[in-house]
């Protein structure tokens, strides 16, 4: 498929394109500039894919949770070129993608996202879960200490995110493994586009929403 997939739910943003299994990708560290960057990276992007608008089948956002600002932001960007070009939307969710991404092997994957100050969502995966595609939606809320607590008490769990400042420390000594989530970017999405755009039908990809998991609350920390 010839699909075009967006990634900005939080610490960074990218944009690729795939051209018949060709893939092109740009990326820019601050996705709070997602408003300003967005549209240019997409055309960026299509031209250095050499690959037409026309041409694409679908595209692919990641869709949450994350950043409420950054989410709302990435969702209409996609809605908009989906719709202005009649082509199918295709939702992947953030934190089991993250996991799935994961370059090595892992018994069990918690994948690690920030929500508003002090906050963070996280989600425990299986690797049998992740490559079976049959992925659950448990995804907590808590602290620090929540996230730290629930790794100590997987033996030889991975513990995936971008820029856990808080958190890295604290999980010295609980046997937990960090990886810092830089190979996750909007190239991850495809296989899982794919796979998801085969189960769906028309009237599910017409009503995707962000999976924003909160209400957003001015001047509450992190967007």
């Amino acid at each position: 498929m010839n699909i075009l997939a967006i990634e900005c739910t939080h610490a960074h943003l990218s944009v690729a394109v795939m051209n018949a299994g060709v893939v092109t990708e740009v990326q820019r560290p601050d996705w709070k500039k997602a408003a300003e960057t967005l549209v240019p990276l997409i055309e960026q992007v299509m031209t250095e894919s050499g690959l037409k608008r026309q041409d694409l089948q679908a595209i692919a956002v990641s869709s949450g949770p994350g950043s409420f600002t950054s989410l709302r932001i990435g969702m209409s960007v996609a809605k908009g070129v989906a719709y202005g070009l009649g082509l199918p939307l295709i939702p992947v969710p953030t934190m089991p993608a993250m996991a799935a991404s994961l370059p090595e092997t892992a018994g069990k994957v918690m994948a690690v996202v920030p929500s508003r100050k002090g906050e963070y969502y996280y989600a425990i995966h299986t690797q049998e879960n992740l490559a079976s595609g049959l992925w659950h939606d448990e995804i907590e809320r808590g602290s620090a200490a929540d996230v730290v607590d629930l790794a100590s008490k997987s033996a030889g769990i991975v513990v995936v995110g971008r820029g856990l400042d808080e958190i890295i420390p604290l999980l010295a000594g609980s046997g937990a493994v960090y990886r810092e989530a830089d190979f996750f970017t909007a190239r991850s999405l495809f296989p899982h586009a794919q796979r998801l755009f085969a189960d769906a039908d028309a009237a599910e990809l017409q009503g995707v929403t962000p999976d924003y998991r909160q209400m957003f609350t001015p001047n509450a920390g992190k967007g």
